[in-house]
């Protein structure tokens, strides 16, 4: 069922894409640093639930939080002649990675299970 909502999901991304007019380079920092906070908060909701801890209040706050005070980091960036969205990037990328390490890690292990159970079922079923 998920998978048929990502794939529903990635249609209409597609499709309002293709006939979406292009943005103005003027905004492309705010885009770029919201999409990198968007991808930060669903990774951190992965981890989340595979640590068995997902609350979807906390999700859905930093989902738009973060969104928002990197936008603002930007904007101030803007104001003071500073690329103050460095910073933010440098950290949600960060995040990211300690995030992706830690679902690398849950499957890895998942996967090792998997193989020594099974090998230990065919050892049992040769005796």
């Amino acid at each position: 069922m998920i998978v048929l909502f990502i794939v529903m999901g990635c249609l209409i991304g597609v499709i309002l894409g293709v006939n979406a007019p292009s943005m103005s380079y003027m905004y492309a920092d705010y885009l770029a640093i919201s999409i990198i906070a968007a991808l930060d908060t669903v990774l951190g909701g992965i981890t989340a639930t595979l640590k068995n801890n997902f609350n979807f209040k906390v999700f859905v706050s930093g989902f738009f939080v973060n969104s928002i005070l990197s936008i603002l980091l930007i904007l101030l960036g803007n104001k003071l002649n500073v690329d103050i969205y460095l910073a933010a990037i440098v950290v949600f990328v960060g995040r990211m990675f300690n995030n992706l390490t830690i679902i690398r890690r849950h499957y890895i292990e998942k996967w090792e299970k998997f193989e020594k159970r099974e090998h230990e079922d065919k050892a049992n079923k040769s005796k």
